[in-house]
């Protein structure tokens, strides 16, 4: 029995040294396996960055988060950490350009106009404050780069957001807000003759709008959208009325295809024989309900980079590629430049937390060839309604609302500033 028993010892004892082996082998094994798992990772993840940065250069800047010191002292105590968009997620990469300042124009506008006919530029109207507004235009010679001359504009013309196009010596002005702060829109139409200096009316438009994209083409001049009589709700309608050397040859506006997207403060381009509207937004500021200044009350706003065309049958408007992010407040932002269109500045989406609106502090280009869009500088800092000119290689601009700084895209100071930079392109 002792015999028994001290065999069964002895295999019982050689099954555990077995057991241990294979614990050993099993453990080494699955370290080794670990090991070259952690490797692969590695390797796939250093790709999956290297790619991931990559796109994120390719389409846009990724939007960079901090994290407040009280806000972290609040997260500690609840356990929990919460992120912020910083205030220049929305600004995009881009080259920088060799700005120059030049004379400041002799008044700061805000949401004024401009036409350029050859080397003279013309900035009409605009606020000068919200409790004050122009009723002038100022004359800027590229020739000279000086601000050479001064004239009235017709006491009934509105005084903000006009809607602008010209044939090279006319100057039409159609509707537009009378008065300071938010008052209600115009459909009073003017014509200035540039050689004379003198104004003449046109007809009405059928309803007042505000801030309507405009443009002179195929011997009419075409009035597209805007904001209705509040200011805020969208209009789709298109109106055109024949015109030529300054005066009407209808008595009433036509009614023409309407665009698919309503809204105020787009760009209107006429070229190729084709019609462009740019950007925009649905809604704006409304007159405070009441109000016997009408004082400016802030509303829901949409901020779009939709792009419209209409061909020469005007038969249907085609949706072309947007640009690179929503842009508003850019009518009188753009120039015609090498077969491209150049925009400059103007107002994207607001900030997603704190509801602020944020300024562009780029400079865009659509290719009228290919239909598309690249982004080709920074302007010296953000800024909305920028009247722009291309004179001699130089792209100009002046006037609008500033940034608070480079840090902070929320507008703040009304200017008066010019700059120019070479452009090559």
């Amino acid at each position: 029995m002792g015999k028994n028993l001290h065999h069964h010892h002895q295999h019982q004892s050689k099954s555990n040294n077995s057991y241990t082996k294979f614990i050993f082998v099993l453990f080494f094994c699955l370290l080794g396996l670990a090991c070259i798992v952690d490797l692969f990772w590695a390797s796939s993840s250093s790709f999956s960055s290297s790619y991931l940065r990559f796109a994120s250069n390719w389409v846009s800047q990724k939007p960079r988060i901090f994290v407040s010191q009280q806000q972290h002292n609040v997260d500690d105590k609840i356990g929990k950490k919460k992120r912020f968009l910083s205030a220049t997620f929305a600004d995009l990469p881009a080259p920088d350009l060799a700005w120059e300042q030049m004379p400041s124009a002799p008044v700061p506008r805000l949401d004024g106009s401009a036409i350029q006919i050859n080397n003279l530029f013309y900035v009409l109207s605009g606020y000068g404050t919200l409790d004050h507004v122009h009723s002038h235009v100022d004359v800027f010679n590229f020739t000279d780069n000086t601000w050479c001359a001064k004239f009235d504009t017709p006491k009934d013309m509105a005084n903000s957001h006009l809607g602008v196009a010209s044939d090279g010596r006319y100057i039409y002005v159609v509707s537009g807000q009378y008065g300071p702060q938010c008052r209600a829109p115009t459909s009073r139409t003017y014509v200035l003759d540039t050689q004379t200096r003198e104004w003449q009316s046109l007809p009405p438009l059928p309803a007042p709008r505000y801030a309507p994209a405009t443009q002179l083409w195929k011997g009419r001049l075409h009035v597209v959208g805007g904001s209705k009589e509040n200011r805020h709700t969208p209009g789709l309608e298109h109106w055109s009325i024949a015109v030529k050397d300054g005066k009407a040859l209808e008595k009433e506006w036509r009614t023409e295809i309407p665009i698919p997207r309503g809204g105020p403060h787009r760009a209107c381009v006429a070229i190729n024989d084709r019609l462009f509207v740019i950007g925009g937004q649905e809604g704006d500021f409304m007159a405070k309900p009441g109000s016997p200044i009408f004082k400016c009350s802030r509303r829901h706003e949409v901020v779009y980079g939709d792009v419209y065309m209409l061909d020469a049958e005007m038969k249907k408007w085609e949706v072309l590629p947007p640009l690179p992010k929503p842009n508003s407040h850019i009518e009188c932002s753009w120039v015609v430049v090498n077969n491209s269109i150049i925009i400059t500045g103007g107002t994207t989406e607001k900030h997603p937390e704190t509801k602020r609106m944020i300024l562009v502090g780029e400079v865009f280009q659509f290719h009228l060839d290919s239909l598309t869009w690249s982004v080709i500088g920074k302007l010296p800092y953000r800024v909305k309604t920028t009247l722009v000119g291309f004179w001699d290689g130089y792209l100009y601009f002046t006037s609008g609302q500033r940034d608070r700084g480079p840090d902070n895209p929320q507008p703040k100071k009304v200017i008066g500033e010019m700059w120019r930079t070479k452009l090559n392109i």
